[in-house]
């Protein structure tokens, strides 16, 4: 029997934390804008450390934070500083899956050059406790997981997680086709077509998109980013895209984008083959290997040498076969982790 997600503590009780036995170390709230390029640089010291081979900037994170559901920053981030400089920081955001959990998703990067120093585990006890004040003043009887996520090469945040008593629950990749020759080509079946994308096609390809992923693992659909957060993306450029219509259907998509900074920081040409989706009616009919064909194309035109792609390992439509077989080999491995919250029954 599932009971209702409510901790019993008090916020000040939940938020009585020892710090880190670090002098002159002191936490902080979010400030605003202020911290975004604080909030870069961890951000960039942990992907060099980590190898994630990813570029955040102010204006990525700039967007990302104008489009917060669930989240109120200045309530629900903290930072860590070291004699006054941002060494660490983190967040949490609540979702609820149309599987029927409710996840509370803790976001945290430390400085590489302050681990192993307490403060990952000082910050995940901070977020973890968040959420249960969260909990608290939003009850629910969905049954409440708490949530975090590692890359493979992450080897102390993946101890630190597992020592909390979170287990792993999802396994993806990033895949990379290594090069843009020997592309083969697919039809469409018969009264399907690519067309060039116009503005008007915008609000059909958005809902056509969050239709087909309604069926992925943790879909949460009435939290995703309104229309104009991908108007307003920074790599935002639907002349990559391969929509596939039937008449004045949207069957299936592959929405591409380059990401300028990340080759010209790495020194590589690279093209994504993102947002892959074909609607339900029209599955198991070749179209996605179609698009996505027609997608390496498109990218080689552009001048890229090598195309990626993110996939959750466990999909059950084949799609990480799909990708193999279209030349894309796994690089990269994110774990996700959950654990149940307290006050949950089985």
């Amino acid at each position: 029997m599932n009971v209702h997600c409510k901790p019993t503590m008090s916020n000040k009780a939940l938020f009585s934390l020892d710090p880190p036995a670090i002098e002159h170390f002191a936490s902080r709230s979010f400030q605003g804008e202020s911290d975004y390029p604080k909030m870069a640089a961890i951000i960039q010291a942990c992907s060099a450390a980590d190898q994630s081979d990813s570029v955040t900037t102010e204006e990525t994170i700039r967007h990302e934070y104008r489009y917060l559901t669930h989240c109120d920053p200045y309530q629900d981030m903290i930072f860590a500083e070291v004699g006054g400089q941002s060494v660490a920081y983190g967040r949490v955001y609540w979702r609820d899956e149309l599987e029927g959990n409710r996840i509370y998703a803790l976001i945290g990067y430390v400085h590489p050059n302050w681990r192993q120093k307490g403060i990952g585990r000082w910050l995940l006890l901070w977020l973890e406790r968040r959420a249960e004040v969260i909990a608290h003043h939003n009850p629910t009887e969905k049954p409440c997981f708490l949530e975090v996520g590692a890359l493979d090469t992450q080897i102390g945040a993946k101890a630190l997680f597992e020592l909390c008593g979170y287990q792993p629950v999802r396994y993806f990749y990033l895949m990379v086709r290594p090069h843009l020759e020997e592309i083969p080509s697919f039809p469409l079946p018969s009264g399907i077509e690519i067309r060039p994308v116009v503005p008007e096609h915008y609000p059909k390809i958005y809902a056509a998109n969050l239709e087909a992923f309604r069926d992925h693992w943790g879909s949460c659909p009435e939290d995703e980013p309104p229309l104009e957060a991908w108007l307003d993306d920074p790599n935002f450029d639907p002349s990559l895209w391969c929509v596939a219509w039937e008449g004045d259907e949207v069957v299936g998509m592959v929405l591409n984008f380059i990401d300028a900074k990340e080759n010209l920081a790495f020194g590589r040409k690279r093209g994504y083959t993102e947002n892959i989706a074909v609607r339900r009616p029209w599955r198991r009919r070749g179209i996605a290997r179609a698009l996505i064909a027609a997608s390496l194309r498109l990218l080689k035109e552009r001048g890229m040498e090598e195309a990626a792609l993110g996939v959750d390992t466990q999909n059950p439509s084949g799609a990480l076969q799909l990708y193999e077989s279209l030349g894309y080999r796994a690089v990269k491995q994110f774990i996700t982790y959950r654990k149940r919250m307290r006050g949950q029954g089985a």
